[in-house]
């Protein structure tokens, strides 16, 4: 019936219909807008509005099809267009315009310096947040915002640096220099003088290093919400996979010479071609997975809980949680406590079901399963103070797996921040600070062109890595699939140390995507799993499974369960957060261990032996059976 309609109303007719359905959508949102005077006020009243929610949100308690996970992933991909862009081309960039080695190897930290203290306590307002958009998609689409500012700025900077102020460099003039072999031009007047342009690309590195590492955790943390424990292997294999896809096309695109095509001379030579591009392809993805499935606003919750209280009922599911071994939450754990936040278990009369594939009451259909119809448990409000907290007193568990994570990204970061320049210079022999037009320079652009296609090559090892890593999982175990994952990177930088060639560029970068495919999905897929199980230690692990095997209650005691309130977004950002400690200590040191070096060879160098940290780190690491 709905396509003769559209048949018959044609293009226009469907666009009309386009814009009312939209138009009535957005209808009380314009009214509560009108209501609250406009303007700030008008937004506030937006951002603070509780409306009444007919949603149905039985899809959170389904498993999800392939499709689904990969448009829930699709913002990591357009993070790692961002990503790549930004890896490529800020090192370049920064010693083409007169930055020294051991000056932008100190650009890399500023980021870092922010992130590591900043992107925990954001994990844990995503934890608490009770906005009607939900507590992840708030913090995607702020964070995105920043990365977006950082695309426009870091292709740009140069530029927008001319407008306030900062002379142009002069041309090497090759002709001239085969007239004259005493043509040496200073190198003041090569490069010129770029203060504003250094100071806005180097905002733009900030923008853009930040946003795009720490946008990262509240879209696994959004993932992890959305899915059923039992998809979260496969969700994160393909958010790896998504983002493996979003590098590998990206690191393509700034391979390709756009100087030579009419894009990049429309649009202004080629780096700001592969940026402006990029941009266009982040918000694309973005608004994909903000626009996927609908959160289950905390506010909703709380209104549920205190229309739904009964004492007699409330006494009857105390007693029943007091035999299970473990409680599922939508991201907090608490001694004796069912703190719900979503993702298995949504009060008495869901956990009786919660075997069943639709995730529905039996006998009901699941397009009639209703949000409202579900009576939630007593849910314990937790203060930011709580999780803050815990993120110092973390279990051992946690900071081995911290430990673990930061060694795996000091290993990866050398790489993917330094790989391009060790291409241009240590493998092609080019200088980034030559006259622009001599051999040098062009040697070393084609390096830097050259080493985007390696780059290309890992991501795509990640993303056909990440179609397999939860098979290895189920077969070899975690344990085997985490360690063996870093020795091999070790073992591919070593070999692209000793010999410093081009097919070595291409050949031994897939093992930089195996890698990467490990520490995007085997940490996060751990913290999962430490949730899911509401187990921390070992100690707990053994006690539980004791009395599983003998049918006894869940004993009352210091073991029984975590001691503190744990949020999932909070250790997903903790652990997401060892990639600035590790990019801030890296950017702190490697510029001199290059130059003590005399060789960029020194950064895979570094990154084997990290690497081989990274495996010896994972064999401690607590698994649960895994």
């Amino acid at each position: 019936m709905t396509e003769k309609l559209h048949e018959y109303q044609g293009c226009l007719g469907r666009l009309h219909a386009f814009r009312d359905n939209w138009s009535q959508k957005f209808a009380p949102y314009k009214e509560r807008y009108a209501e609250c005077g406009g303007g700030v006020a008008g937004l506030r009243g937006l951002l603070t509005h509780r409306p009444q929610t007919t949603h149905d949100f039985s899809h959170i308690y389904r498993q999800k099809t392939r499709g689904e996970l990969v448009r829930i992933s699709a913002a990591v991909m357009g993070i790692e267009f961002a990503y790549s862009a930004e890896t490529a081309f800020v090192s370049p960039t920064l010693l083409k315009i007169g930055v020294a080695h051991r000056h932008m190897t100190l650009v890399w930290g500023l980021s870092p310096l922010v992130g590591f203290f900043l992107t925990p306590i954001l994990g844990s307002l995503s934890d608490r947040c009770d906005l009607p958009l939900g507590r992840r998609r708030p913090f995607i689409v702020a964070l995105s915002l920043g990365v977006f500012l950082g695309l426009l700025l870091v292709p740009n900077g140069e530029s927008i640096g001319y407008w306030f102020g900062d002379t142009h460099g002069i041309v090497y003039n090759a002709t001239l220099a085969e007239m004259d072999k005493n043509y040496t031009p200073s190198q003041e007047s090569i490069i010129g003088s770029h203060p504003w342009g250094v100071l806005f690309t180097v905002l733009g590195t900030v923008l853009l290093d930040f946003d795009a590492d720490a946008c990262q955790s509240p879209a696994r943390a959004y993932l992890l919400d959305v899915t059923q424990p039992e998809d979260h292997a496969r969700g994160l294999s393909t958010f790896t996979i998504m983002a493996g896809l979003g590098g590998c096309m990206g690191y393509a695109m700034g391979g390709i010479n756009w100087d030579a095509t009419a894009i990049g001379v429309m649009l202004g030579g080629h780096v700001r071609a592969v940026f402006t591009l990029i941009t266009f392809i982040f918000i694309g993805c973005v608004a994909a997975t903000v626009t996927s499935f609908t959160e289950i606003p905390l506010y909703l919750l709380a209104e549920q809980e205190a229309s739904h209280v009964d004492p007699d009922k409330e006494q009857r599911r105390r007693s029943t949680l007091t035999h299970q071994p473990s409680v599922m939450t939508y991201g907090a754990t608490e001694e004796q406590t069912t703190q719900f936040q979503g993702n298995d278990e949504y009060g008495d009369e869901y956990s009786q079901h919660k075997n069943e594939p639709s995730g529905a009451p039996e006998g009901s259909n699941p397009e009639n399963y209703n949000f409202q119809d579900i009576e939630p448990p007593i849910a314990t409000q937790a203060s930011l103070r709580h999780y803050l907290l815990s993120i110092v007193h973390m279990p051992g568990s946690m900071r081995i797996l911290c430990a673990t994570n930061l060694f795996c990204w000091s290993a990866h970061v050398c790489y993917s921040l330094y790989f391009t320049d060790f291409v241009g210079e240590a493998v092609f022999g080019g200088d980034p600070q030559a006259a622009e037009g001599s051999a040098k320079r062009n040697l070393y652009e084609d390096g830097v062109r050259f080493g985007c296609w390696g780059m290309a090559m890992y991501s795509l090892s990640c993303a056909c890595y990440s179609l397999v890593i939860d098979k290895l999982v189920q077969r070899f175990k975690a344990k085997r699939v985490y360690v063996c994952g870093q020795l091999v990177y070790c073992t591919g930088m070593s070999l692209l140390a000793l010999t410093r060639a081009k097919f070595g560029v291409i050949i031994f970068s897939w093992t930089a995507g195996v890698m990467y495919s490990t520490l995007f999905t085997m940490p996060y897929l751990l913290v999962a799993h430490y949730h899911a199980e509401n187990t921390f230690s070992e100690a707990e692990h053994m006690m539980k499974s004791e009395e599983a095997a003998s049918m006894a209650p869940l004993q009352q005691g210091p073991a029984a369960a975590p001691k503190q309130l744990r949020g999932l977004g909070t250790d997903v950002a903790i652990v997401s957060s060892m990639v600035f400690l590790a990019q801030l200590i890296l950017s702190a040191c490697m510029g001199a261990i290059v130059s003590w070096a005399g060789t960029t060879t020194a950064v895979v160098c570094v990154a084997s032996v990290l690497s081989f940290c990274g495996a010896l780190c994972a064999t401690q690491v607590l698994y649960l059976d895994l």
